[in-house]
């Protein structure tokens, strides 16, 4: 196979979405945001040149962004040259009728510790921040602001939708 091929491939859910009828807006972003918060575990895909890194770590869902506490690890040595992120959130596969998942394309960004917003992530996620001071090592907080989503519930199918629907933040 060549590049071409590749991207021929690479287009097969883009050419599906041209023609099929899309959710309603609204009530898709709620499907979303509920999948979303039934959850709690992601796989976060940073990269970089060569260098690719899928970390599988929790997270928070909170006004319409995730928001991460890591200790710090290689996904940093990506975040360094390239704040664009991908999010993958999945059920375990039981069978296409109860298949489930989310993939996030977004940027990182870096929360300065102590700041306003660490402090009111930190309380959303029932943190302690003088137990955080006192921590041997810092939680570095990753803000990930979402520009796009694939989602995917067979679910979505009993309610006469398409069970992949894409929603452009």
């Amino acid at each position: 196979m060549n590049k071409t091929d590749f991207l021929q491939i690479a287009n097969y859910w883009e050419e599906i979405d041209k023609r099929t009828p899309k959710m309603d807006r609204t009530k898709l972003y709620e499907s979303i945001k509920e999948y979303i918060l039934a959850n709690d575990t992601c796989a976060l895909a940073t990269a970089a040149g060569e260098f690719v890194r899928a970390t599988p770590i929790e997270y928070t869902f909170h006004q319409d962004k995730f928001y991460i506490f890591t200790e710090g690890g290689l996904k940093f040595k990506a975040l360094a040259e390239n704040n664009h992120v991908a999010i993958a959130i999945f059920d375990k596969f039981q069978g296409f009728n109860k298949l489930k998942g989310l993939q996030v394309m977004g940027t990182a960004s870096l929360i300065e510790y102590n700041s306003p917003k660490y402090q009111e992530v930190a309380k959303v996620k029932n943190l302690n921040l003088q137990a955080l001071a006192k921590a041997q090592h810092m939680l570095h907080l990753l803000e990930i602001t979402p520009s796009s989503m694939d989602y995917i519930n067979a679910d979505l199918k009993k309610l006469g939708e398409n069970v992949r629907q894409h929603y452009d933040c």
